[in-house]
């Protein structure tokens, strides 16, 4: 039996456009077939690496009000809900860490929802623990075992080399989707990502 091709998300807990695909890909996934693999990362490293220190929304006033005009249409197009964070970026570090020890775990994309929309759906700063504590304990997760584990060196190490290798692949921005070495960026790129990965002379 073939098994079914699999897609990777590549998701940063700021970034506004990753909150969009991640509470959609799931659900797109499964009606198309497709296995996801959720691969959480940092995008500061690869903005630094880039000549940028901060998001391009904040370095391009007119392109950050075109963004959170553009976010307010797609959440009500896609019945998600949205409130403008009152900090942006948000720290999204102990949220990617905790992503990055939980991402073979079938309990990633709920872990991966609850922070997204904690962040861009309730203005809530998931950059404290008690908040990351909340959404896992809301989840019928040991919170204060994952926590303490997250921030172990070794799992900070593995968020390290997740953001390293995100860069290695040359990707420069989230949500990033890769299926057998083809790359598809943004939100708006979802649904392409999925038909590549399902057209007829797809690897298998």
């Amino acid at each position: 039996m073939t098994r079914p091709p699999a897609v990777e998300i590549w998701f940063e807990f700021a970034s506004s456009y990753s909150y969009l695909a991640v509470m959609r890909v799931a659900e797109a996934a499964r009606a198309a077939g497709v296995t996801l693999r959720w691969r959480p990362f940092l995008l500061g490293p690869v903005f630094l690496s880039l000549g940028w220190n901060d998001s391009p929304f904040n370095i391009y006033p007119p392109k950050g009000r075109y963004m959170w005009r553009d976010m307010a249409r797609l959440a009500a197009k896609y019945d998600i809900p949205f409130q403008l964070p009152s900090q942006f970026p948000r720290n999204g570090l102990l949220a990617a860490r905790v992503a990055v020890l939980g991402q073979d775990q079938p309990w990633i994309g709920d872990f991966a929802r609850a922070a997204m929309r904690a962040n861009f759906g309730e203005d809530r700063d998931i950059g404290q623990p008690d908040v990351i504590a909340d959404l896992l304990n809301a989840l019928d997760l040991p919170a204060e075992a994952l926590i303490t584990e997250a921030q172990t060196p070794a799992n900070k190490q593995a968020l390290r080399a997740q953001t390293e290798q995100a860069a290695a692949l040359g990707i420069f921005g989230a949500p990033t989707f890769l299926f057998d070495g083809e790359m598809f960026w943004g939100n708006d790129r979802l649904d392409d990502a999925l038909a590549w990965a399902c057209r007829d002379d797809a690897p298998a």
